[in-house]
């Protein structure tokens, strides 16, 4: 089948900004046309493929239609560059980073790769076990992740190792884990929780007890924010060592069983394309990781 490349262009965009208003800043066309061209290639294929929410997304249907439209720009966009068609546009990389990640080592791998100017980065934030949704769902190009098993269409190579540990602060410890850190005392002791998909105190838990338990939780999406609060008493956490090395030393936030770390591997999944901005990221994230990330 073959689809009118203005109609993909309308789309992706749509995907890419989330509205049809700044699709069509983008395109520099009136919305109305973006709209047109989207309901033309909905009745081309058959199926809607917008979800006109805020923001918009793409269907099941329009999530492959996505993938395709951005794997045909980016190699468009590179070959016109090696045959010398114009100076390199600039080319957005889609990529799910853990929060962790992001809050630690993965700036730099950004920084490294972004120094091509031509390259700029649309960062989705998602739990390393979850990630690889998103190159399922066609978010994004590339992904940090906890899954080795290759996404469809996709390569994987070994990062290293991420490195967590149960940490309270002095006082939290005195007050909940005097008698010693047991399933009664874990059942009583507040606990500081990323969000509803971070599973690693709960592993934490199992690991230790062998139990499920359900202490109370306090729930704080933000890397950093999470470290200050659990620094401040407020609960305990797992925390990686590229963010509380500093804070082990100077003792404002202790291991609640020294020598006990919950490890997590990380790969890098990336669309099999040969385009040069993601096989420079890909370069950068490799580098970047080898000097941080643990290796087993």
């Amino acid at each position: 089948m073959q689809l009118d490349s203005a109609q993909l262009n309308a789309f992706s965009a749509v995907i890419d900004e989330g509205s049809f208003e700044r699709a069509a800043a983008v395109l520099h066309i009136t919305r109305s046309a973006v709209s047109q061209r989207i309901k033309l290639l909905e009745e081309r294929v058959g199926q809607v493929l917008v979800r006109r929410a805020t923001p918009c997304t793409a269907t099941e249907a329009g999530q492959a239609l996505y993938r395709h439209a951005r794997e045909i720009a980016l190699s468009e966009a590179d070959a016109l560059a090696a045959i010398g068609g114009g100076p390199r546009s600039t080319t957005r990389l889609a990529v799910g980073v853990n929060a962790d990640s992001l809050a630690t080592w993965f700036p730099a791998a950004m920084a490294q790769a972004g120094a091509d100017p031509s390259i700029t980065f649309d960062i989705h934030v998602e739990d390393q076990d979850h990630s690889a949704n998103l190159l399922r769902e066609g978010r994004v190009m590339a992904a940090v992740t906890a899954d080795p098993q290759p996404v469809q269409g996709c390569q994987v190579l070994p990062l290293g190792t991420l490195r967590y540990r149960a940490l309270a602060s002095p006082a939290f410890m005195q007050r909940f884990f005097a008698t010693g850190v047991t399933a009664t005392t874990l059942a009583r002791a507040p606990m500081l929780v990323f969000n509803r998909k971070d599973a690693l105190q709960g592993r934490y838990v199992r690991r230790i007890t062998r139990r499920t338990l359900t202490p109370p939780v306090h729930w704080l999406p933000e890397a950093h924010a999470f470290v200050k609060a659990t620094e401040a008493g407020l609960g305990w956490g797992m925390a990686p060592d590229l963010m509380v090395d500093g804070h082990l030393r100077s003792g404002t936030l202790v291991e609640l069983i020294p020598g006990k770390p919950v490890d997590v591997p990380l790969y890098w999944q990336y669309w099999r394309l040969n385009v040069q901005a993601l096989a420079r990221m890909t370069a950068a994230v490799q580098s970047q990781a080898h000097r941080s990330l643990a290796t087993r």
